[in-house]
């Protein structure tokens, strides 16, 4: 095995080009937004591969790029664009492939912007169908003859359903459509769509990748023809680009995903096990457990499981779900997810409950990120939550 093979050796070494930077540990941060040339004849010739050089770090910067490589490494992918946010990777990745007229299918339970986004490209009579589902029949069944884009997430949003990536991804292939992930929940250390057919991979950087809960980055991971398409075009002119700070804290979040992957997994197992015993709860929606009816798929493609996971409670009114939440005391409330912190939430806002029916979600669902606190502790906050308001 190549000693950069490994997903610890990706994070901690690959990029970081010693010598180039005077032998620095920590790669430098490259806060130039443009780079200079010898002659008119050479800075002529890089203008004609804005990707490949060095010219403007709207385009391509040395900081950036050292991070970029590494994702792009350990996604097993050709080539990985940083972007300014998830969404704007998101909104690049569709609109790489969309045109007028042009159709898109969700499959399940999908990130809340993703969908207000294709619901804002209506405008331009771009037209999106949610199947709410997993089962491929009735993916199939949702795809037009205008179908361009298969958009995927696995696990799904809030319910962590899994999706037959390897069966989806020859479906839409047969019948010319590109496969779009949300690989976020993942990560690249527990799932790696490219190697199931998948087409782009999307990340949020802005959760387990930058992990600190301080940086706010998207990322995007493809073959170099799709990328060499997205960097002219969305990636360029849109202009949502990672500056260079922003990747090195990524760069920092990097070194350390492996092992805080696992310390997740390791918790949030044990915390859904819990929770799969507890009095006050009717259900678990973790992959990681047995009882999920996609574990056994969840083999085939994970090699392990993060630390984001919900349950319903067995009292599912507005007012129960609200005072677990404000009695827990080391879980905050909090969007987002994937960093150092335990966070806590709800869809249920008391007044959208027949929209999350339409959706397939329970009243009673609370969301919940384990962060890196000490699971005992975490286990003992949810249990005098659930305890002093539920069963009283």
């Amino acid at each position: 095995m190549n000693e950069l093979e490994t997903a610890e050796n990706i994070c901690t070494h690959l990029g970081d080009i010693y010598e180039k930077f005077n032998g620095a540990v920590v790669p430098p941060i490259h806060e130039n937004s443009l780079f200079i040339y010898k002659d008119f004849e050479s800075f002529i010739e890089a203008m004609k591969d804005e990707q490949g050089n060095y010219v403007y770090s709207r385009g391509t910067n040395p900081t950036v790029e050292i991070a970029e490589n590494k994702i792009a490494a350990l996604e097993g992918g050709e080539k990985c664009k940083l972007f300014s946010s998830g969404m704007a990777a998101i909104s690049s990745a569709l609109l790489t492939f969309l045109s007028s007229g042009d159709h898109v299918v969700c499959v399940s339970n999908i990130y809340g912007p993703t969908k207000k986004f294709l619901g804002y490209l209506s405008k331009f009579d771009v037209q999106s169908t949610i199947v709410q589902s997993t089962d491929l029949s009735d993916i199939e069944a949702a795809i037009q003859p205008n179908t361009k884009i298969v958009y995927l997430e696995s696990p799904t949003t809030m319910t962590f359903n899994l999706v037959d990536l390897p069966v989806v991804a020859k479906l839409a292939k047969s019948k010319g459509i590109i496969t779009i992930i949300d690989n976020t929940w993942s990560t690249p250390i527990f799932q790696k769509p490219l190697q199931f057919g998948i087409d782009v991979v999307v990340h949020s950087a802005s959760k387990y990748l930058g992990g600190h809960s301080d940086i706010i980055g998207g990322a995007l991971i493809t073959n170099k023809n799709i990328m060499k398409k997205i960097f002219y075009n969305e990636y360029h002119l849109l202009g949502g680009v990672m500056p260079p700070f922003e990747a090195w804290l990524l760069l920092r979040g990097l070194r350390t995903l492996p092992i805080r992957m696992k310390a997740h997994q390791e918790s949030a197992k044990q915390i859904a096990q819990f929770l799969e015993k507890h009095p006050a709860v009717k259900k678990v929606n973790y992959p990681g457990l047995e009882s999920h009816p996609d574990y056994e798929l969840g083999k085939q493609m994970l090699t392990g499981y993060s630390g984001l996971l919900s349950f319903e409670l067995k009292n599912n009114k507005f007012s129960d779900v609200k005072n677990v939440i404000d009695s827990l005391k080391l879980f905050n409330i909090g969007v987002s997810w994937g960093g150092y912190e335990s966070l806590v939430l709800s869809p249920n806002h008391g007044h959208n409950e027949e929209l999350l029916a339409s959706e397939g979600l329970d009243s009673g669902l609370i969301r919940i990120s384990v962060g890196l606190e000490s699971t005992e502790e975490l286990i003992e906050d949810l249990d005098k939550a659930l305890r002093g308001k539920l069963t009283e």
